[in-house]
């Protein structure tokens, strides 16, 4: 950990100037206990995960800061597109993504690209569209019989809107066929900007889950998610699907700024989660990643409510009971 305490300055200076460092050939991290002493030694304070509040983000090691990354053998064959790790409500400033076993038989390489770089590629035309209508991202879908009655379906909306929404802490709205789909329910955020500046050195950059969520890219791509689980990207003024120019558009200048990562046990790759987008690609095997995340350190007024992890809500806890009781994908002999 001396390695990090005595450059500490330097590589929070670099980070915030390149936007990912990858740190290479450590025996350090290669234990969850000597990830974090990395992390404490560059003074970084953890925080919950963006999506902390659902449940749907299970802990590697809870006392530690660390979540699991996406190993589920059901997700193999699911290509994870580029992504901030955020929410129209809630972001982090920072992530740690550590590798404690690369996939045994192949494949999940950890991508990342610089939102500067995408956002100078992609055409003037289809940003300055983008930006002027904004986009809406839908977060999950609920099939029910198209042929209900009215006031059913509107029961229907009510209940999911106050018992399931407010565990996701966003501002989602629940709107019906927004994809056309006969009697499908999806919950919506609220509109917002695919562009974004870096809060510290105030870069524009392209700060969008677009890659990730429009269904005109994940339909032409490996995708392991059950249909409940699929997104898609609209236009925000008129909630129409992003058509497929502009789809690809988003996939050419993406997939041009990507780095592929074949991570190593105790590889950790630090970014900057304002500057930039993560994802991953498929994989054979087993596969064991995990993730702390961490917020402003230096802004106090940026942090928001939930800066620390010091206890979780009903709804999470249950949520964690109900996965451990499951087989488990892998068991790390880490502590």
């Amino acid at each position: 950990a001396a390695f990090f305490s005595e450059n500490k300055e330097q590589i929070r200076a670099d980070l915030l100037k390149y936007g990912a460092i990858w740190f290479r050939g450590f025996d350090l991290m290669k234990s969850v206990a000597g990830n974090r002493e990395m992390h404490e030694a560059l003074g970084l304070d953890p925080c919950l995960d963006p999506l902390h509040s659902s449940g749907l983000r299970k802990f590697a090691s809870e006392r530690d800061a660390l979540y699991e990354e996406v190993n589920k053998p059901s997700l193999r064959q699911h290509y994870i597109g580029l992504h901030n790790e955020s929410t129209a409500k809630r972001t982090a400033a920072y992530a740690a993504f550590v590798c404690f076993q690369r996939a045994t038989e192949g494949g999940g390489r950890f991508l990342v690209a610089d939102g500067a770089a995408i956002l100078a590629e992609l055409k003037p035309e289809t940003l300055e569209k983008l930006y002027n209508r904004q986009i809406r991202i839908s977060v999950s879908n609920l099939d029910i019989p198209p042929a209900l009655p009215g006031v059913v379906k509107e029961g229907i909306k009510g209940l999911v809107d106050v018992a399931v929404a407010p565990k996701f802490d966003m501002d989602l709205e629940m709107i019906y066929e927004s994809d056309g789909k006969p009697g499908r329910l999806q919950a919506v955020e609220t509109a917002e900007s695919p562009i974004n500046r870096h809060p510290v050195t105030g870069l524009p950059v392209w700060f969008s889950n677009t890659h990730n969520h429009a269904r005109k890219l994940r339909d032409r791509r490996p995708c392991g998610v059950p249909e409940v689980g699929m997104t898609e990207v609209f236009y925000a003024d008129t909630m129409v699907p992003l058509d497929l120019e502009d789809c690809e558009e988003i996939k050419r200048a993406s997939e041009k700024h990507i780095t592929a990562l074949s991570m190593e046990p105790g590889d950790v790759l630090l970014v900057d989660n304002y500057r930039a987008l993560h994802g991953r690609d498929v994989f054979q095997g087993d596969r064991f990643h995990a993730v702390t995340w961490f917020t402003w350190d230096q802004n106090e007024a940026w942090r928001g409510d939930e800066r620390r992890i010091v206890e979780k809500n009903a709804f999470n806890q249950a949520i964690n009971q109900m996965m451990d009781w499951l087989p488990k994908d892998f068991e790390s002999n880490q502590s």
